[in-house]
């Protein structure tokens, strides 16, 4: 991307997306416009999203936008996900084209792979299977973005590219207990069981479903990585960490907030997919690697929670 490029990351206000707001300005990209965060846009309006490009004229977009939440989330509000992110993507993607966008990433979610299909998830296994149960909703409006893209790129020739991130966290995130994703929800919930020197702290499933993740700041970097090399509309894969089991993600996270505790483990809960591991062998031989531990992110998240919620933090 040229650096006086005008640059529209669609979803600024979430996790992914302040993450590449922040690593665009990093690497010297000033000309970021129509920041919906900013100017009160709702994106999933079709006459709001044509009067921002219309007025912007973006030459990249990154498309990060759209309701999402872990399984309790999933299973309260599997309809608001489903349609806003239907929405987002079918209005964004559209005007994008409309308006000659020079190329388009749309961030998909690992969620879009089927239950069961081989470990680490190849791009190949898309369509292949059945769907996690829990979080069905939300995935199949992910892979109608996938191939909305795909099918833009087939009959316009748009440069509309795909990636798979694996399962996101960092600092910006969602500590709510009902709707955040596993990281944040465990830290608030280890922070919180400190704080009042209660003896255990009670986690959903059996704890042996293993998730990769990656540090949102990693993400960013990766994202305008792909954005810069690569151009093909088979979705690429945004990963290369090592999967955890959600009992040892749990225990790291307890001794990064320093909870003394013991973990109790509520097998009547939904576990969700066994096993959500990306293969990035794709995008690592093409030059990128995660530069954070798992370790250094959740601390860096943790201090992220401390300083931002400090209403919960101190009580």
């Amino acid at each position: 991307m040229e650096k006086n490029a005008r640059i529209f990351v669609a979803g600024a206000e979430t996790l992914i997306g302040a993450a590449i707001l922040s690593q665009l300005k990093q690497q010297g990209y000033q000309n970021l416009v129509g920041n919906e965060a900013d100017l009160k846009i709702d994106l999933s309006d079709r006459v709001q999203v044509e009067a921002l490009f219309a007025q912007y004229k973006p030459d990249y977009v990154f498309l990060a936008a759209g309701k999402s939440g872990g399984i309790q989330a999933n299973q309260k509000y599997p309809a608001d996900l489903m349609l806003d992110n239907l929405l987002i993507v079918s209005h964004v993607i559209h005007q994008s084209y409309c308006h000659q966008v020079k190329k388009l990433l749309y961030l998909a979610s690992s969620c879009s792979y089927p239950k069961h299909c081989a470990q680490p998830m190849q791009v190949s296994s898309l369509w292949t299977g059945v769907l996690e149960p829990t979080n069905e909703a939300y995935a199949v409006a992910k892979l109608a973005g996938i191939t909305l893209c795909q099918s833009y790129h087939q009959q316009y020739g748009a440069n509309f590219i795909t990636a798979i991130p694996a399962n996101a966290f960092g600092v910006g995130d969602d500590f709510s207990l009902e709707d955040s994703h596993v990281i944040p929800a465990l830290i608030r919930k280890f922070h919180e069981a400190k704080v009042s020197k209660s003896d255990r702290v009670e986690i959903w499933g059996t704890g042996t479903p293993r998730r990769e993740f990656i540090f949102a700041d990693d993400l960013a970097d990766a994202c305008l990585f792909v954005m810069a090399h690569y151009n093909d509309a088979r979705p690429i894969n945004l990963g290369g960490g090592e999967d955890v089991s959600i009992r040892q993600l749990a225990t790291l996270i307890q001794s990064v907030v320093g909870f003394e505790g013991e973990l109790s483990f509520d097998p009547t809960k939904p576990d969700g997919m066994p096993l959500k591991a990306l293969d990035a062998t794709e995008l690592c031989e093409m030059g990128w690697k995660s530069q954070t531990s798992l370790q250094d992110a959740i601390s860096s998240t943790y201090a992220y929670f401390l300083q931002s919620n400090r209403e919960v933090a101190y009580v």
